[in-house]
This record gives C-alpha cells, sequence and structure tokens, in this order.
C-alpha cells in the first residue's frame, strides 16, 4: 500500500474534517505540518481538537510557540515554529519531556527546529488548490502509515474528495 495520499479539501469545513480524521489515530504521534502561510494548518489542527472535545477557541501559538490541551485523556500539543529563533530555544520549553507517553504532537513550521524534533510519524502538506487546499499525507513510520489507514477507513461523509489525484 501507497504510504503517500492526496486530498482534496475544497472549504474550511473540508480541512477540519481531515483533521477530525486525524484525530481518530490512537496513541503516540508527531504529525509535521507543512504549507505557506494562511494554506490551512491551524484550522486542520482546529478540526482535529475539536473532534477530540475542545470547545474553545485554537489560537496559532506563533507567539507563545507551543499551546497544551488535554482532551478526552489525550495530551496533545500544537507547536508553531514560525518565529522560532533557534532550534536550541525548543530546549527552554521543556519539549522532550512534555513529549513523554502518550502525546499527540502537531508541529507547524517543523523546519525550523530542524535538529530538535523528534523524527515525524505523518509529514503532511497544504497547499492552495483554487478556493480550497490540496492535503498530502507522507506516511514517515509504521505508526504514520497506520495513521494513513485509519484515515483512508474514516466515515467517508465528511467534506472533501479522498480520490483525488
Amino acid at each position: 500500500m501507497s504510504n503517500t495520499r492526496r486530498y482534496v479539501l475544497p472549504d474550511q469545513a473540508g480541512t477540519e474534517a481531515l483533521g477530525a480524521r486525524l484525530a481518530r489515530v490512537p496513541g503516540a504521534l508527531v504529525i509535521f505540518l507543512h504549507g505557506d502561510l494562511g494554506a490551512g494548518k491551524t484550522t486542520l489542527v482546529r478540526g482535529l481538537l475539536r473532534a477530540l472535545g475542545h470547545a474553545g477557541l485554537v489560537p496559532s501559538p506563533t507567539y507563545t510557540l507551543l499551546e497544551p490541551y488535554t482532551l478526552r485523556d489525550r495530551h496533545c500539543l500544537h507547536l508553531d515554529l514560525y518565529r522560532l529563533g533557534d532550534p536550541e530555544e525548543l530546549d527552554y520549553l521543556g519539549l522532550r519531556e512534555l513529549m513523554d507517553g502518550d502525546v499527540l504532537v502537531l508541529i507547524e513550521w517543523p523546519e525550523r527546529g530542524a535538529g530538535a524534533l523528534p523524527p515525524a510519524d505523518l509529514e503532511l502538506r497544504l497547499d492552495y488548490d483554487g478556493d480550497g487546499r490540496a492535503a498530502t499525507l507522507h506516511a514517515a513510520s509504521e505508526r504514520g502509515q497506520a495513521a494513513l489507514e485509519l484515515v483512508d477507513h474514516a466515515d467517508k461523509s465528511e467534506h472533501f474528495d479522498e480520490n483525488a489525484h
């Protein structure tokens, strides 16, 4: 089975629906989120967190670098490294300690933390596609491959085209 999938997300609801599918993946998982400014990385995280029961706002942690969430007995870390000056700054956040255990880690702009981050299980890229977005998911580990398969077998009534090529 291929370790890459591509989905067409026609609107914000489609981006959030893909996030909700990712929320169904159990266990520890590191997801690198790639894409231009405004491509929908935080929107996807919002969909994921709402699917796990978060009812509040989901701000982009651009200035704080890190937002932790504990939902339905699941610990999630949302990082936005856009303004990271040096990857060593991640040590001051205690990232390694925060990642101990069964943690879902979502990292926007991971290339800015190169050398200080754990390897990704799943690489997700969002690109502009007309008025919508195209999402490309690439499994970088066995856990990532299992995540892709769960996303594929989730409820098919959501707002995006999973057969895009």
